[in-house]
């Protein structure tokens, strides 16, 4: 496994698995945003005019890896910084609640709004066709999921893993991230996310279910300059 390539997670999703969804401009990558407002390079000297051109097609986005050089066009709003944190073994826990795959339109129609209740601003209506996602329904009413977002050839990180706040401690996210998990082990691939590193209830969940912290990794969220 090229484990280097996580360093660089995007720039690396866009150039094999992904590669279908990528805005190209050569040393920088970006999801098309409708997809998922996510950028990754390889050359800091190339990402002001990138970046210029992609703020003139969303105002909102991300630079995942190393902090890129920017030009007045567009403001640093916030550094995110997360625990890049992998799974090298499967899950042995066991799932009795049904878990739904969610691929018709309502299922994404419940999905798109489930998440941004949770976690406003990075899920898009287009982002569940990045990969799988998958659901837990009680009364008819979807209340936690897990799913897929960026996907490498030998890697899939696991994102969107949110809970209704009216549902959590019910378990559901640790049956949800066992279910994904192990079919992207079933794929020969390795299961990794990212969580905020504030976030310690969750790093918490993550370490039990056996993810190793692999490194810190920031999310540089950049804004248009409307002025």
């Amino acid at each position: 496994m090229e484990t280097n390539k996580l360093d660089n997670p995007t720039w690396h999703s866009l150039n094999e698995t992904h590669k279908n969804f990528a805005v190209d401009y050569e040393d920088v990558k970006f999801y098309h945003p409708d997809y998922c407002p996510f950028g990754g390079f390889i050359n800091s000297e190339g990402t002001e005019t990138a970046i210029n051109l992609y703020a003139s097609l969303t105002s909102n986005f991300f630079i995942v890896g190393n902090q890129p050089n920017i030009s007045e066009t567009v403001r640093l709003n916030n550094e995110l910084v997360c625990n890049q944190m992998v799974l090298d073994k499967r899950i042995e826990i066991k799932i009795d609640e049904q878990i739904t795959e969610l691929h018709t339109e309502n299922h994404k129609a419940d999905l798109f709004t489930l998440v941004n209740l949770v976690q406003p601003g990075y899920f898009k209506h287009k982002t569940p066709d990045l990969g799988s996602y998958y659901g837990i329904y009680k009364d008819n009413k979807l209340v936690a999921v897990a799913g897929e977002r960026m996907k490498m050839n030998e890697y899939t990180e696991l994102s969107a893993i949110v809970t209704h706040p009216e549902h959590t401690g019910k378990g559901y996210a640790k049956q949800l991230i066992t279910y994904a998990s192990n079919k992207t082990f079933n794929e020969h691939k390795i299961p990794y996310l990212h969580v905020a590193d504030t976030n310690i209830g969750a790093v918490s969940l993550y370490a039990k279910l056996g993810f190793k912290t692999r490194r810190k990794i920031s999310f540089w969220n950049l804004l248009l300059n409307e002025n």
